[in-house]
C-alpha cells in the first residue's frame, strides 16, 4: 500500500499511533489491515520493554451502570502524572471500568484476557499494549473492585 499522507493520516486516526510509524508500517506490510496488524504488535514490544518502569502516579476512577445496581472502583497505574492526565489515559481508565461492570472478572489476569467488549476480535491486554505505544509510559491496572446490589 502507498504510503500516501492520506493513508498515513487515516492510519494514524485508526490506531493513534505516530506519523513515522505509520508511514513504516505503511511500507513494510503492504496494506492497511497488516499495517494495524504490524502496529498493534509494536505495542506489545513496547509494552515488554516498559514494564519493569516504575509506575507511581495514575487515577482511580468509578462507574456506576445505569440503574445504579452495578458498580466499579478501578485503579491503574502510570510512570507520571502528565500521563494520568491525558485523554488516552483516562479513556482507557474509562473503558476499563466499563468493561469490568459489564463482563464481572475476578481479577486482573482474567480481565486482561478478556476480549474487548467494544472489538471482541482484540483482547484487554491489546487495548493496554495500544495505549503504552501511544503514550510511551508502562501502564498497569493495579486493582479494582466490582459492587453488585445484594452482594456477590
Amino acid at each position: 500500500m502507498n504510503s500516501t499522507p492520506e493513508n498515513i493520516k487515516k492510519l494514524r486516526e485508526q490506531t493513534g499511533a505516530g506519523m513515522m510509524d505509520a508511514k513504516k508500517a505503511l511500507q513494510e506490510s503492504g496494506n492497511f489491515d497488516e499495517a494495524v496488524i504490524f502496529l498493534r504488535k509494536k505495542g506489545h514490544a513496547t509494552l515488554a520493554k516498559k514494564s519493569d518502569r516504575a509506575v507511581g502516579q495514575g487515577l482511580v476512577a468509578s462507574y456506576i451502570h445505569t440503574g445504579g445496581k452495578i458498580g466499579v472502583l478501578l485503579e491503574v497505574n502510570c510512570e507520571t502524572d502528565f500521563v494520568a492526565r491525558n485523554e488516552e489515559f483516562i479513556k482507557l481508565v474509562q473503558e476499563l471500568a466499563l468493561q469490568i461492570t459489564s463482563t464481572g472478572p475476578a481479577d486482573v489476569a482474567e480481565l486482561l484476557e478478556q476480549d474487548y467488549i467494544r472489538e471482541p476480535s482484540r483482547k484487554i491486554k491489546d487495548l493496554l499494549a495500544e495505549t503504552v505505544g501511544k503514550l510511551g509510559e508502562n501502564i498497569q491496572i493495579r486493582r479494582f473492585a466490582r459492587f453488585v446490589l445484594g452482594g456477590e
